[in-house]
């Protein structure tokens, strides 16, 4: 049976992964743990970028997964899933419009609500841990001119949010969405219908070449599948959108 899920917080973090991964190296971490930052001063971002945050103001949130409790062992399942729990969470309050991007990003319309970065620690070929980290925004208005597309809830509904209540909401919704895996394809279903651009022309680049695609799915183990002249599958981390 999986042990009961507990919600820390901390008022001042460098990264949640990070201090969620010394946790695990201490002994003190347990399966559905979760860290929620009110401040995140280096948070980490795919692809090696940050995620700045302004205090306050966004769910900075890290949970940590023991794989080997449950009853599966492809990695993207658990990817999936959070990123449905994170769908489901954003869209009660923005609405149908709130998509999931290919491969861990939150969309409302085009803009780029939240991001999941998930971290692994692999001994051997066993899959011991992954750190599920999240940054979605909430009630930030004002952004880095480096990012390009940002939006909060406050800026899709006009109303401000108790950030941390809603933290409590997502770390719920995580749980129900990790523990509830199952060894089929239900979970990846869920996440096609619910897909950025899907069965739209876009433009993708890979190793310098830009080209136009059409989004057709996700595989089962992540690949991203599009259709022009032939049927194509890339990797995370294989092209980037443009």
């Amino acid at each position: 049976m999986l042990q009961e899920s507990f919600f820390n917080i901390l008022d001042t973090v460098d990264s949640t992964n990070i201090y969620a991964m010394k946790q695990i190296h201490a002994a003190m971490a347990t399966h559905g743990m979760a860290w929620f930052a009110r401040e995140q001063t280096a948070g980490k971002g795919q692809r090696g970028k940050s995620w700045k945050s302004e205090k306050d103001k966004n769910i900075a949130l890290t949970l940590v997964v023991e794989p080997g409790r449950l009853q599966f062992n492809n990695q993207f399942q658990v990817s999936a899933a959070v990123a449905l729990a994170c769908f489901e969470f954003f869209s009660n309050y923005a609405g149908d419009e709130t998509k999931i991007k290919w491969p861990n990003d939150l969309y409302w319309r085009d803009r780029k609500a939240g991001g999941i970065l998930i971290e692994n620690i692999i001994q051997g070929k066993n899959w011991k841990w992954a750190l599920v980290g999240i940054g979605i925004n909430i009630n930030q208005t004002k952004y880095n001119d480096a990012l390009k597309n940002p939006v909060s809830l406050k800026q899709i509904t006009g109303k401000d949010f108790d950030v941390m209540e809603l933290a409590k909401v997502l770390h719920g919704l995580l749980m129900k969405y990790i523990n509830g895996l199952k060894q089929d394809d239900s979970i990846i279903s869920a996440y096609n219908q619910n897909l950025y651009k899907q069965n739209h022309l876009v433009t993708l680049k890979k190793e310098g070449e830009v080209f136009e695609t059409v989004i057709k799915e996700v595989s089962a183990t992540g690949q991203l599948v599009t259709v022009d002249a032939r049927e194509r599958q890339f990797d995370f981390g294989e092209v980037e959108w443009v």
